[in-house]
This record gives C-alpha cells, sequence and structure tokens, in this order.
C-alpha cells in the first residue's frame, strides 16, 4: 500500500496514524520523502511534487492500492496532468479517499476504468475511533467487501433503480463541470456528501449540477452525510426541494462522507438503489481485482 497526499498538506502525526493502523492489519505501507512536503500553506507540494508522488507510487508494481492520507485541496490542480497510458500499463489497483480525492475518482475511475473506493483517509479520526469505518476499510482492502447499504435517512422519492455508482463531494463534483473531470451521470446512480457548506451554498452547487443536466440525467441518487452544513431540517427540506422532481428514486442515510461513521463504497461499481428495502446493493461484479 502506498501512502500519497495529492491535496491538502500532512503532518508527522498524522503519517504514524495511518501507518500504524495499516500495519496492524499486515499490510506494508510505503511512504516518500515527498509525503510531507508543503506549499502556500495549504497544498502538500508543489503540483510536480504531488503529482511525481502519486505517480510513482502508482507505477511501483509492489503497490496494489494507493491510499491517499487526507483530503483538503489541491487534487484538481493535477488531475489534467495525469499520464492515463504510463497509469494504465501499470495494471489494476485500488485509489482510496474521498472529499477532494473525488476529482481523482473522477478521473481514473472513468479514464482508467477502475472500480474506486470512496472510503475515510487512513489518517481521519473516524478510521481510528470507530470500529464500523475501520473494518468496512480494511474489508474493502482484503475482501470480501460489503455488499450491501443500509439507508438510515428519509426517502425523498421512492423507487428502484439500478446502474454504475458514482459521484462523491457535492462540491468538487459541481466544480469540475466543464472539464475533464466532469461528472457522469447518464443511467447511474450518483452518490452526494458534503461537509461544512452552508445551505445556500449547497443549493449553489445542486443548482449548477442542474443547469448543467448532471442530476436529470442520475438514474437514481443516494446521499451520504451532510456534517456541519447548517440546521439539518435546512439541510433536509433544501435536499428535498433541490432532488425531489428529478422522476428518479431518491434516498438518504447513507453513512458515507465526512460524519462519526464513514463507510468505503465502490464507486464504478453496479449498484441498486431499492428504497422499498432503504438498501444500496451491489451485485457480485466489480471490474478491476488488484
Amino acid at each position: 500500500m502506498a501512502l500519497v497526499a495529492p491535496a491538502g498538506p500532512v503532518n508527522d502525526h498524522e503519517t504514524a496514524l495511518a501507518v500504524a493502523l495499516l500495519e496492524s492489519w499486515g499490510l506494508r505501507p510505503r511512504t516518500t520523502s515527498r509525503l510531507s512536503a508543503t506549499h502556500r500553506g495549504y497544498l502538500a507540494g508543489s503540483d510536480g511534487t504531488r503529482l511525481a508522488d502519486f505517480t510513482e507510487a502508482w507505477l511501483d508494481p509492489a503497490v496494489r492500492a494507493v491510499l491517499c492520507v487526507r483530503g483538503g485541496y489541491g487534487t484538481q490542480r493535477v488531475a489534467d496532468r495525469l499520464d492515463h497510458r504510463r497509469l494504465a500499463a501499470a495494471g489494476p489497483k485500488f485509489l482510496v479517499g474521498s472529499s477532494d480525492i473525488t476529482c481523482l475518482h473522477q478521473a481514473l475511475g472513468e479514464g482508467l476504468r477502475l472500480v474506486t473506493l470512496h472510503a475515510p483517509m487512513p489518517a481521519c479520526r473516524p478510521v481510528h475511533d470507530d470500529d464500523h469505518t475501520a473494518e468496512a476499510l480494511r474489508a474493502a482492502l482484503f475482501g470480501p467487501s460489503p455488499r450491501s447499504f443500509s439507508l438510515d435517512g428519509p426517502v425523498l422519492v421512492a423507487g428502484r433503480a439500478e446502474g454504475t455508482l458514482t459521484g462523491g463531494n457535492l462540491t468538487v463534483l459541481a466544480s469540475s463541470l466543464g472539464t475533464a473531470t466532469a461528472p457522469l451521470t447518464d443511467d447511474r446512480i450518483l452518490l452526494l456528501e458534503d461537509v461544512g457548506e452552508e445551505p445556500y451554498r449547497l443549493d449553489r452547487s445542486l443548482t449548477q449540477l442542474r443547469r448543467a443536466g448532471v442530476l436529470q440525467r442520475a438514474a437514481g441518487v443516494v446521499l451520504g452525510d451532510f456534517t456541519d452544513c447548517g440546521p439539518p431540517d435546512q439541510v433536509d427540506a433544501l435536499l428535498r426541494a433541490c432532488l425531489s422532481d428529478l422522476g428518479v428514486p431518491v434516498a438518504a442515510g447513507l453513512p458515507a462522507g465526512h460524519g462519526p461513521r464513514q463507510l468505503t463504497v465502490p464507486l464504478g461499481a453496479r449498484a441498486v438503489l431499492d428504497t422499498a428495502r432503504r438498501r444500496l446493493t451491489l451485485p457480485p461484479h466489480e471490474r478491476n481485482t488488484p
């Protein structure tokens, strides 16, 4: 396993937490001296440094999964410089991460046609504080990973939908419109989550996705956590207002994103959203098995 930081800076304590966790599972985490680099105070090194570290990790034949230590901001700055031909030649691997890493899920999941893992980063608190979060990540890395997820939130629109699971962080998806990593949602189930965005900013991102036709093309929508995004009743009302007229099933309550429990969800895998059963189910088929 290789640890990388394609977005925000990582301190030594966070790296130590990640290494200790992976070693406790019998894995051999690989790091480089560039992992602790910083740039402008909010980036884990210059764009060239972060790109080189990620590419080196992916091309290492001994590495079967590339784990992003944290999110933050910065992945979009390097996404267009990824050498897809070289990365594809290295064979299938798992990309692990969430939040700002949504941009890499779009770039590599679509560009290389891989199943990628929308998952908590190994230095983040829930992995160490919640046994279910840690076990879900461990199971996804070692297999067999969970094939069914309970949806504990409200059903905004009832129904059943089947399609490839895509999506991730709402703000990152909205800011990717018009780029090579813009979300593709045709006949897909769209996962949305976010953190620290006031209701009006969630409204802005959802409206932007709607104006671009992204929401209307989805086969269904499953909502993860919207953590620290203002009063929950206001957030629930906003999501209902923005999504309930799409004519497709919409359900909330998937513990994925930035909440105290963060399950690992395979993007790029086929999924069934069934609001009657309040479940998101993954048939036993994935495109890549590192």
